[in-house]
């Protein structure tokens, strides 16, 4: 499958060697910062390998849903345009946010506007609806037929799309503690409602009972992905699946992905709360 995408679009097209050097630089910067420039920053602590590792699997994740032959396939299957999604959006931000240490991100609430925007913005209310509107709303049969065959307008959604993920995790797992606002009983309820917001999404494409996309009927008119496009020829690609099958398929596994994300931050945060209330002493467990 991956050599004949490769055969067929070229390697620019379904390797995106632009993404590949961006997501190299980002890498780069990550190491130089945290390594020979950490003492730049005030109170700069060491980075554990494991929030090191979490960055670089982030970061492998944002180029493999943004520029390898997955974002290729998902022009044609919706199925892998969904796999994509979920990695992107439910999966990537975890690890890039639980990678990051607090010092390296504390400049950006230097100036009190930054700090007020960013509080606004990752504020749990406006964070959990932005994403699942914005989730929903890409997945309007008009709005994604539209951008599966306009670069701009694909771009402009991935980048809305990944920014309100990153505001939306923010209340979970934000690495500043300004930013902090939920207990661990809140957190618990705030992923459940995430997952409730986005369940009639998903519903709507398991449930249908015919193709609601014409860019998974007929095909794409443009191969769209980052700093690329270029008209298809539709007859070079066969599509595997049934228009329908491949819509109820690409439901279940963004549900599949979304509760299997959401369960397990969930389990992470329950513990990490048991842990707390058992190190606790006794005598702070009493009533005064």
């Amino acid at each position: 499958m991956i050599t004949y995408l490769t055969t067929t679009f070229g390697f620019r097209a379904t390797w995106n060697p632009e993404l590949m050097a961006l997501t190299l630089v980002l890498g780069i910067a990550y190491f130089t910062l945290i390594g020979p420039l950490r003492h730049t920053f005030a109170h700069a602590a060491p980075v554990t390998p494991g929030k090191k590792c979490m960055v670089v699997a982030g970061l492998l994740l944002f180029y493999f849903g943004m520029g390898s032959p997955l974002n290729v396939a998902g022009h044609f299957l919706f199925s892998a345009h969904m796999l994509q999604q979920s990695l992107l959006y439910l999966v990537m931000p975890l690890l890039l946010l639980g990678g990051t240490p607090a010092w390296l991100l504390r400049p950006l609430l230097e100036r009190k506007w930054s700090r007020a925007a960013l509080r606004t913005l990752s504020h749990p209310i406006p964070a959990v609806l932005l994403f699942n509107a914005l989730f929903s709303f890409y997945h309007m049969p008009v709005i994604l037929d539209m951008a599966m065959n306009q670069l701009a307008m694909h771009n402009l959604i991935h980048l809305l799309l990944l920014f309100s993920s990153l505001l939306m995790w923010m209340p979970v797992i934000a690495p500043l503690p300004e930013i902090h606002r939920l207990t661990e009983l809140q957190k618990l309820a705030y992923i459940f409602a995430n997952g409730v917001l986005i369940t009639p999404a998903c519903a709507l494409i398991i449930f249908s009972a015919n193709p609601l996309y014409e860019t998974y009927v007929n095909g794409p008119t443009m191969l769209c992905a980052p700093f690329f496009a270029a008209p298809i020829d539709k007859s070079m690609f066969a599509v595997p699946l049934q228009a329908l099958d491949d819509q109820r398929l690409g439901g279940i596994i963004m549900k599949l992905m979304q509760e299997l994300t959401y369960g397990s931050v969930l389990a992470y945060i329950f513990a990490s709360w048991y842990r707390k209330e058992k190190d606790q002493p006794d005598d702070q467990l009493l009533p005064q």
